[in-house]
């Protein structure tokens, strides 16, 4: 087994073996990046949700989610809508594979049930609630983990597998992401007045906010196989506002140097970004002076809210799966309701699909609270 840069002295390394994920725009991996490929967006305008109504979100039609457990009754009846997205997800990758105590599930959510409240459902509407049911579900015999920490939730639950195989804990772990467009959500965002009167536009000088989206993420992490391996991450809270990012970037600066010095890699050696691209004057001002603090300005960076929508905690990892897919498939994804940048960081931010050699990418997140996170991916084996 090839030893990566950056993995001190004998610790093994950590794959990304298998992915999936539920999206407005395909019931499975394939399908939702066969959409990207196109072009095509999730976002469409939401007529009415309780006091809400005409506001512009990636929602996923019950008819996607639902027909797999209509020949279930029993699981149709238990399980919420938002349980069976991440069931959804996480079935194809964990079809036929052994599960024993050596084998970690690990569920990232933003608010998970919190529309279960409103008819006062307290016990529904716990985090613990729907992971246990969900590790149950597979007869996953090991207590499932939950990582809750606003927008950063996704890639930080990968972190956290992957530090949990390195010090011995599990052989394989298995992660889900997944959140939905609820009132209580909109409600929230509106009361920021963050929310976009037009599909999102990330880094545009247009921009006027974020459009909300809905999805479901899954990947399995490996010790021995995989054709994208994790080089280093890192996660640092900049403490700077309950909402509002650093103006200097510093949070994500510093993740993103932690994750290049742990993967033993220098700037000039990453091929790609996936960045967090929220569409609000804020964020994408902060990532634009972060990249280029980081001497990044040269590498193609973009977002995929234009595409999903913001989807919360489930974001990094729907967005992690995707840059796994772009560096297998050596495409670089523009950002969609990009035509002119407005922000005053230096970044390239590719307006068109392209093609090109790809081995090294980063994945970065911010969200609420002033946190942030970075991991460095690197396509191995044939595919490199």
């Amino acid at each position: 087994m090839e030893t990566e840069k950056g993995i001190v002295g004998a610790m093994r390394n950590v794959y990304i073996d298998q992915i999936n994920c539920v999206t407005p725009l395909g019931l499975d991996i394939e399908k939702s990046w066969e959409a990207l490929l196109t072009g095509a967006s999730g976002i469409g305008l939401v007529q009415r949700m309780g006091h809400f109504a005409d506001f512009y979100a990636a929602t996923i039609p019950d008819n996607y989610i639902n027909p797999p457990f209509d020949a279930l009754p029993d699981v149709e009846a238990s399980f919420s809508r938002l349980e069976k997205m991440m069931i959804l997800a996480l079935a194809p990758i964990l079809e036929g594979k052994k599960i024993s105590s050596r084998t970690g599930l690990i569920i990232s959510t933003t608010k998970g049930n919190i529309g279960t409240l409103k008819h006062g459902d307290i016990t529904g509407a716990q985090l613990p609630t729907s992971a246990h049911r969900i590790a149950q579900y597979f007869g996953l015999e090991t207590a499932p983990i939950i990582v809750s920490n606003a927008c950063v939730s996704g890639l930080l639950a990968v972190m956290v597998g992957r530090r949990m195989m390195l010090m011995g804990r599990y052989d394989e772990v298995y992660v889900v992401a997944g959140d939905e467009v609820t009132e209580f959500v909109v409600s929230g965002f509106n009361s920021f007045q963050a929310m976009s009167s037009q599909p999102c536009r990330p880094y545009d000088v247009g921009r006027d906010g974020v459009t909300l989206g809905e999805a479901a993420a899954a990947l399995s992490l490996s010790l021995d196989t995989g054709s994208i391996a994790i080089l280093g991450d890192a996660s640092i809270n900049d403490a700077n506002h309950i909402s509002g990012p650093s103006r200097t970037g510093e949070g994500l600066y510093q993740s993103i140097k932690g994750a290049l010095t742990e993967a033993g890699l220098t700037a000039g050696e990453v091929d790609c970004i996936s960045a967090h691209g929220t569409a609000t004057v804020y964020n994408d001002e902060m990532e634009s002076i972060a990249i280029e603090r980081m001497n990044l300005s040269n590498v193609p960076v973009n977002s995929l809210k234009g595409n999903f929508g913001h989807t919360l905690g489930c974001s990094g990892l729907l967005e992690l799966v995707m840059l796994a897919k772009s560096l297998s498939n050596n495409i670089v994804l523009p950002t969609k309701g990009l035509y002119t940048i407005g922000v005053t960081g230096s970044m390239m931010l590719p307006q068109e699909r392209s093609t090109k050699l790809l081995t090294i990418g980063i994945k970065t997140a911010s969200g609420f609270g002033g946190s942030n996170a970075a991991m460095v991916l690197r396509k191995v084996g044939q595919h490199a």
